[in-house]
């Protein structure tokens, strides 16, 4: 193999590097609790040590009241038409038997639903059509709030269910950790502090020059320690105040075996032996980028709607919260940092109502910081000292930046030759005293393919394609 050049001492990158880039209420009578806790059957530890929430047999294992899901089953009713019973379980996500069997019988005989026909054998086949007094109902319902979908669960239940499933997590060692980074080229003092940072299920600030593979590397904790499952609700409840929870752009499901006991093809006939107001996941890996402001750390009220969404770090609940490009977000960086105080320190955090009430929910998220600005300019040794795990991401060595360039050449199908990497090292890293960055092997591959196809040529490392790439790519700043 041919050698590679030595680099002179002003031009030689630190020796540390890093990775390669890659009206009603809402509740049913509270127990006799100060701290109003949800029903006994909703709050009861499943009996293995994973969380799985249990199976709802009567509408007071729901901890809401009748009234409150009459309106929910009517807002649904009144959006979507005619429905079977069965559907409209579904859409409830409750059980038909034990349940909206006895919503719908209520709702019956007070005239707010009709009966139009019949597509099976059963109630719950029955075709369900709202009435004149019906509407009028769920006008004053959607007045109130338009949230027409799974029944939601209560606040205590979904705190509760968080504290129990942060507990769980998987330990990370060595074998583990060198399996889930072995795409990624990283020195071993990277690596060696890597691990403790991802057990630690806190905080970890990643900073360094761009291009150096920091997101690359929180992405790779993030698919280590989140491979697992968990359960969140669709939505939960606060004294009749609905805050939807679950999203299908951060929250990615997992199909469980449904076992069938009916021939509907339903939610109802095919029993999850859970109650299904929860959806199993993967743990959450919830991205933001410039696009955060204060806001969006805050319950977001639809003023049209009248229902809330969830914030992003209560999305993040039980997984893990990436602020990448962090200080470049429309709101200053101390800002941003002081409303992470009091949750870092403290695993609560706060939520305010638009009524102006304030809510607790467990902050059971490992927070992930990501910059290439100085810390100094960002944060202050009050922040430094919340965050257990500081880790400075650095340029790679001539001799990991060789391996990520094979890596990649080989990757995209680049024929590949020491000789003419010494050349690109030389002529322009050395010459130019240019700092080696672990995203150029990719960006330079992928110029080399885009010339060779231009010119009909096989993509190789040669001088013209080297030349060619690195004068498209490289700006003299």
């Amino acid at each position: 193999m041919t050698s590679r050049p030595a680099a002179p001492a002003a031009a030689r990158p630190p020796t540390q590097p890093l990775a390669a880039p890659p009206p009603n209420s809402a509740r049913a009578a509270p127990p006799p609790s100060s701290a109003r806790a949800a029903p006994a059957q909703a709050a009861a530890p499943a009996s293995s040590d994973k969380f799985i929430p249990p199976p709802l047999s009567k509408l007071e294992d729901t901890g809401l009241s009748l009234n409150y899901l009459s309106d929910l089953a009517l807002k649904i009713l009144y959006s979507s038409g005619y429905l079977t019973g069965f559907r409209i379980a579904d859409l409830m996500t409750l059980p038909f038997i034990g349940i909206v069997d006895q919503i719908l019988e209520f709702l019956k005989r007070e005239k707010l639903v009709e009966v139009k026909g019949a597509g099976g054998f059963g109630e719950g086949a029955y075709q369900y059509a709202i009435t004149g007094l019906g509407i009028e109902r769920a006008r004053e319902a959607m007045a109130r709030n338009q949230y027409a979908g799974p029944a939601p669960v209560l606040i205590e239940t979904y705190n509760s269910a968080v504290r129990r499933q942060a507990a769980k997590r998987i330990q990370v060692h060595q074998r583990t950790m060198r399996a889930a980074l072995s795409h990624l080229v990283v020195s071993e003092k990277t690596f060696a502090r890597i691990g403790p940072a991802a057990n630690s299920g806190t905080s970890l600030f990643l900073y360094g020059a761009p291009g150096n593979g920091k997101t690359s590397i929180a992405r790779s904790i993030g698919e280590m320690i989140l491979g697992e499952d968990m359960y969140i609700p669709f939505a939960v409840d606060v004294d009749g105040q609905v805050i939807k929870v679950y999203d299908n752009v951060n929250h990615v499901e997992i199909k469980e075996e449904e076992v069938h006991t009916g021939n509907t093809g339903s939610l109802q006939a095919s029993k999850l032996k859970r109650d299904t107001r929860w959806i199993k996941v993967k743990r959450p890996f919830v991205v933001v980028g410039g696009e955060l402001t204060m806001a969006g750390l805050d319950l977001q009220f639809d003023d049209v709607n009248k229902f809330y969404e969830a914030p992003f770090q209560m999305k993040a609940n039980g997984g893990m919260f990436l602020i990448d490009d962090f200080g470049r977000q429309q709101v200053r960086p101390r800002d941003l940092l002081n409303r992470w105080i009091v949750p870092l320190e403290n695993r609560i955090d706060f939520l305010t109502l638009h009524t102006g009430r304030k809510i607790t929910i467990p902050f059971e998220v490992l927070v992930v910081f990501s910059t290439n600005l100085p810390p100094k300019d960002l944060v202050d040794e009050a922040f430094l000292r919340r965050i257990r795990h500081k880790i400075e991401i650095v340029d790679p060595t001539f001799e990991e930046y060789r391996e990520i360039f094979k890596r990649m050449a080989i990757a995209k199908k680049i024929a590949y030759d020491d000789k003419w990497l010494v050349y690109l090292l030389q002529e322009w890293y050395i010459k130019r005293n240019r700092k080696l960055r672990s995203n150029h092997p990719r960006d330079i591959c992928e110029q080399i393919i885009d010339i060779a196809s231009y010119l009909n040529l096989e993509p190789a490392l040669t001088k013209e394609l080297i030349d060619r790439a690195c004068e498209g790519y490289f700006v003299e700043l």
